[in-house]
């Protein structure tokens, strides 16, 4: 049973940082891919980012420059640094996974199976 975590959102300051983290457990994929995606009221969940197993990782271009995702195996454990963030970054973020050999390609326009429950972003 694979479980995801988030943590770490907040409220901060245009041109602020906050960084997310995704606790995983339970998964015992030998390649995957993670990612990050956020959906603001009234709008479609939008994928942010993503990273396999071998550290390859592909960015929206809204967040390019800005945000970097990162895993920490040891402690199962995947991050998104955010900076410099603009109002239009306020939404619930959720971090998500996938089995890479059920999906190929790790990539935001992918489909996730498992998610997390999410974390709020606001920047004002």
């Amino acid at each position: 049973h694979v479980q995801l975590v988030e943590s770490g959102g907040g409220s901060v300051q245009a041109g602020g940082s906050l960084r997310l983290s995704c606790a995983a457990s339970g998964y015992t994929y030998s390649r995957y891919c993670m990612g990050w995606f956020r959906q603001a009221p009234g709008k479609e969940r939008e994928g942010v980012a993503a990273i396999d197993s071998d550290g390859s990782t592909s960015y929206a271009d809204s967040v390019k420059g800005r945000f970097t995702i990162s895993k920490d195996n040891a402690k199962n454990t995947l991050y998104l640094q955010m900076d410099n963030l603009k109002p239009e970054d306020t939404a619930m973020y959720y971090c998500a996974a996938e089995d890479l050999a059920t999906i190929f390609v790790c990539h935001i326009v992918k489909p996730f199976t498992h998610w997390g429950q999410g974390t709020q972003v606001t920047v004002s």
